[in-house]
């Protein structure tokens, strides 16, 4: 007998006790438990949210053609139809992610009722979590629901090729995406990926058209895109006074109007975040709760 066939039982026993020392894998995912979840990379695992931080749609002025094409496409993705990956672009404060949560709401309450209905979940990823998407993907593909996995703020820098990552999950390799999952994202950045960035592979490769069309072709991936830009005045009071009804804030239009106006001066920004801060502000100062 060999010396290999002498350490064969003792490396069985040494494998068995690792085994025994390794911790459980997590439970599968309940996912009836809550109607969105965080997706914990490095425990690769789903955490509950049992109550999301959104905003009623309603409340979403100024971006009604947006919504409307949301909307669609979430809606048909609820129900089984073909529907697009979404990346909602460009100016900041201006609704994008409270878009997404809120148009996964009201679909979710609209279809509640529907025969088959299964269920539409929003998953969050972050940002730095990108690289573990093919295992999200692989813990989603054989559910019952539907999911809509979402990444805020999402670009990449110089230097980082996680990016390269998103794209492989977004096509979904040899399996494919699975049916039951879109991505929708939001980003300041129109391709993801800055300027500087794709210059630099213009003026360093080889064949620059090659590199940068590497570069681009990331946003060609989300077949939705949704660009939103900075609002008017009018647009910007209509979200002011919008609030100040739903929340019932009793102050006079005119001093409101000025307020708010002034709010968005000081932040060089007129947009729906602004408005809610402004808001915050007003509220803060007459004792009214925004519960």
């Amino acid at each position: 007998m060999s010396q290999i066939d002498d350490l064969q039982p003792l490396l069985a026993r040494i494998a068995e006790a690792l085994e025994r020392m390794s911790p459980p894998p997590p439970p599968p995912p309940d996912f009836s438990a809550a109607p969105a979840f965080v997706w914990r990379a490095e425990d690769q695992l789903l955490a509950p949210v049992k109550k999301v931080s959104r905003v009623d749609l309603a409340l979403l002025r100024g971006v009604d053609y947006l919504r409307d094409q949301l909307l669609g496409n979430t809606e048909r993705f609820a129900r089984g139809l073909p529907a697009n990956n979404v990346l909602l672009w460009g100016a900041r404060g201006m609704g994008k992610s409270s878009l997404v949560k809120a148009a996964h709401a009201d679909v979710s309450a609209r279809l509640a009722a529907t025969p088959d209905f299964q269920g539409l979940k929003l998953i969050e990823i972050h940002r730095e979590d990108i690289e573990s998407l093919p295992a999200l993907m692989a813990l989603l593909r054989d559910a019952a629901e539907r999911f809509i996995v979402f990444c805020d703020d999402l670009s990449f820098d110089g230097g980082d090729a996680s990016y390269k990552s998103l794209k492989a999950a977004l096509e979904g390799g040899v399996e494919g995406r699975p049916a039951n999952v879109l991505f929708y994202a939001t980003s300041n950045r129109r391709h993801l990926l800055p300027r500087d960035m794709v210059e630099n592979e213009r003026s360093t490769a080889i064949n620059p058209g090659e590199a940068v069309e590497e570069k681009v072709s990331l946003s060609d991936r989300f077949g939705l895109w949704l660009g939103f830009h900075k609002c008017s005045q009018d647009d910007y009071l209509a979200m002011v006074f919008a609030y100040v009804k739903h929340y019932g804030l009793e102050a006079p239009e005119a001093q409101i109007r000025a307020e708010s106006l002034e709010w968005a001066i000081t932040r060089a920004s007129r947009s729906g975040r602004a408005a809610f801060q402004y808001i915050q502000d007003l509220a803060g100062r007459l004792g009214h709760r925004l519960d």
